[in-house]
């Protein structure tokens, strides 16, 4: 005989659990969103709390929580929330205006957009597009040679000790 209260049942209509299936299974999804459709289904399936988390290697706490969340909300609850913290710097137009420019072409002068020539290019100004970063990987500067570990060169085209150009030793 089950222990504890009993679960509300939790039914899940198909086009619902087409999209939990394609959530847990493909792999650009995040990870976590496809932890918490493996849930929902495996709750669909009629299976506890407790078998879905010794299944997934999940806590209790976790499994209830997105099953209740799914009965409260349907697919809605399982996606993340906004965060609190600072909004974004860049409305989407703007990300949108300079994706389409670094994508589609190139500075008349050099062969790649830098930071201060794109900013000045969209009207933006370069502090607020090196602070967003994240938003822009690709702009990030290469580091400079300088910078890479000093090693000694082994070549027999250098006989220096400094960070040669033959052996550079890249960091990971």
């Amino acid at each position: 005989m089950p222990k504890g209260r009993t679960l509300a049942p939790l039914f899940v209509t198909a086009e619902e659990q087409a999209q939990l299936v394609a959530w847990s299974k493909r792999p650009k999804t995040a990870q976590a969103l496809a932890m918490r459709s493996r849930v929902v289904l495996l709750a669909a399936e009629g299976r506890s709390n407790t078998a879905i988390s010794r299944q997934l290697s999940v806590t209790l706490h976790t499994v209830g929580k997105w099953r209740q969340r799914y009965f409260d909300q349907r697919l809605d609850g399982l996606v993340d929330e906004p965060r609190p913290g600072t909004s974004r710097k860049l409305r989407d137009k703007e990300v949108e205006r300079v994706m389409a420019l670094t994508l589609e072409s190139t500075p008349g002068d050099a062969t790649y957009w830098s930071t201060g020539a794109l900013a000045k290019k969209v009207g933006l100004s370069h502090s607020r597009f090196t602070a967003s970063g994240v938003l822009f990987p690709w702009l990030r500067i290469a580091p400079r040679p300088s910078s890479y570990p000093r090693t000694r060169c082994s070549s027999t085209r250098c006989g220096t000790s400094s960070a040669c150009i033959w052996r550079r030793q890249t960091t990971p």
